[in-house]
């Protein structure tokens, strides 16, 4: 069953090979496990273009661009875009406090903590490698405005990497101390840029979807 509460998306983008849609908030990008967890941006994509295929992920509380595979050569040619990291990623978040820098790099190597999955913590010896840059753009009056570039796509990262840093994302229900975590009904991270090659014609594309916060 589809949630009736939640619009589902129309394409931003399509031809022959892709179809990229700005995923809203608290929607799952693929099916969970029960029932309850049917409902996900890919089952309806599905409804209009029954060939897609899920190429990357977006967080069930994160929004934005997403873009989803019509056929087999083409999602073998994005997956490869997105592990080999040919693609550009970026997000905007709202995070508590005020920055001290401008701007900054997070490296800082993640795992997931197995007793209380699906949560990542920092582990300098067991943990995969994980980059993040970031750069302030703006002080609201819930905290600083950034936008956050992810060289790595570890699950997580960004967040993770903010609440390590001191800068929680507002409204992260899993990583925020509750003073953050209540400023916001809603993570305030959003996918606003996206940035790959067309697999046919080779195209370098580029998509934008605007910050909803």
């Amino acid at each position: 069953m589809l949630n009736p509460a939640i619009r589902s998306p129309e394409p931003i983008y399509e031809d022959e090979d892709i179809v990229v849609v700005s995923k809203p908030a608290d929607l799952l990008s693929v099916p969970g496990r029960g029932p309850e967890k049917q409902d996900c941006l890919w089952r309806r994509v599905q409804q209009t273009h029954p060939t897609a295929r899920i190429v990357h992920r977006l967080d069930y509380a994160t929004s934005g661009l997403m873009v989803l595979a019509l056929s087999a050569a083409s999602h073998r040619a994005l997956s490869i875009q997105f592990q080999e990291r040919e693609t550009d990623k970026r997000y905007q978040a709202i995070v508590g406090g005020e920055t001290e820098q401008d701007e900054g790099e997070i490296d800082l190597p993640l795992r997931c903590d197995w007793e209380r999955r699906p949560l990542q913590i920092v582990d300098h010896e067991q943990g995969k490698p994980a980059l993040t840059r970031w750069h302030r753009i703006d002080t609201t009056p819930l905290g600083s405005r950034v936008l956050l570039y992810p060289v790595t796509g570890r699950s997580h990262q960004l967040r993770v990497h903010l609440m390590a840093i001191g800068h929680p994302i507002i409204g992260d229900a899993f990583y925020a101390p509750e003073s953050i975590r209540a400023l916001s009904p809603r993570l305030l991270l959003h996918a606003d840029r996206l940035a790959l090659t067309q697999p046919s014609s080779g195209q370098r594309l580029e998509f934008r979807s605007p910050c909803p916060f």
